[in-house]
């Protein structure tokens, strides 16, 4: 017995100094319960929303005041005329707009009925649905509210419809979604576990005072990968076209460069993550619980970004999958070119250039 209760305290010992062990043990825990208490929240806030008022009178005003005011919304724009709207949405800033007809108030006055439209970006369905019964909460709310004193009652129709995936099809969101997700865990850690296998089995010194540069020795380890992704994400845009039938309204050729840099950044990243680790298991362990869950909920793939708190906003700016969703989706959905997605390209290629130079580097740090 007592050579039992001897071994279960060398366990004990063992776990305690084993910092990775007990960093599993109690940091991911604490770490994904803060992630999913803040960021998984159904309810929608900070709603970019544009306002076509082709009315102008008192009670157009009166509403677009309550809709400010209700602390889910943000008037990004004043529209002037149906050829923005267009442009609005291509350009990322706004998820919905409220288009006012002519004469709204006059014709809820004098004939009791006037109509409104709400056009919502659906490229993401359950937050333009959201947004949609947000929208049209408050519009019920003011017909309450001036109906107390009318004799007749007064009704504002509203008038819904759904931009870039008008039939609400979950798989227009999955399908880029997905894609991201395993480009992303796929690239950055095939690369960290080959690159921290070469260390583990220690021909990584041998590579690194051998003529090739540190840089070279790098492009050398992840070029074949480069490939594979690519052969996964042609795979994963098939699937979607021909089974699922997602569209692509925008440029191949732009859509097919813009892959190729995000596959680019994220093999950069697990160069970066192989500098770090010292072998197998620990690049393993920083690609698979390090990124999963940072990617598929900061990226804005599932949850919508502006409804978490602002730390894991500005947390959101250092994932590559955030810029690339935004990306794919404008290209896929919306038909958009560089004109719209030059500011999230140049985001991704200085994550590149970044994660390339630190990480060269440390292995230049090594070599000396």
């Amino acid at each position: 017995m007592k050579r039992f209760l001897g071994f279960i305290q060398k366990e004990w010992y063992h776990i305690f100094r084993d910092r990775r062990t007990l960093l599993i043990l109690f940091g991911m825990p604490v770490v994904q319960i803060l992630l999913f208490g803040f960021a998984i929240k159904n309810e929608v806030k900070d709603i970019h929303i544009g306002i076509l008022d082709h009315s102008k009178d008192v009670v157009t005003h009166r509403i677009v005041d309550k809709i400010k005011a209700s602390g889910f919304f943000i008037i990004e724009d004043n529209l002037h005329s149906e050829k923005q709207i267009e442009a609005a949405f291509q350009s990322g800033k706004i998820k919905v707009v409220l288009v006012f007809g002519e004469n709204f108030g006059h014709d809820l006055n004098a004939n009791h009925l006037a109509h409104v439209q709400i056009l919502s970006d659906a490229s993401n369905p359950n937050v333009a649905t959201t947004i949609s019964n947000y929208i049209n909460a408050i519009l019920r709310q003011y017909q309450v509210e001036i109906n107390e004193t009318q004799v007749l009652p007064m009704a504002i129709k509203a008038k819904e419809r759904m931009l870039f995936n008008p039939e609400l099809k979950s798989v227009f969101m999955f399908v880029p979604g997905i894609m991201t997700i395993i480009l992303m865990l796929v690239t950055a850690m095939m690369t960290s576990v080959s690159i921290a296998r070469e260390k583990e089995l220690g021909t990584m010194e041998v590579l690194l005072v051998s003529p090739l540069k540190p840089f070279q020795i790098i492009i050398g380890k992840v070029f074949p990968y480069i490939f594979l992704a690519l052969s996964n994400a042609t795979i994963i845009l098939l699937l979607g076209i021909f089974v699922f039938g997602m569209p692509v309204n925008g440029d191949y050729f732009f859509l097919a460069l813009e892959t190729a840099l995000f596959i680019i950044a994220t093999l950069s990243l697990g160069i970066l993550i192989s500098t770090i680790a010292n072998d197998q298991q620990t690049a393993m362990m920083i690609s698979m619980g390090g990124l999963m869950l940072p990617t598929i909920i900061l990226s804005g793939f599932i949850f919508p970004i502006s409804s978490m708190p602002w730390l894991l906003r500005l947390l959101s700016n250092v994932i590559p999958a955030r810029w690339f969703i935004i990306i794919i989706k404008g290209v896929l959905l919306k038909g958009v070119n560089i004109h719209f997605l030059w500011k999230e390209t140049l985001v991704l290629a200085g994550m590149t250039i970044g994660f390339l130079f630190i990480s060269i580097k440390r292995y230049k740090t090594r070599l000396e």
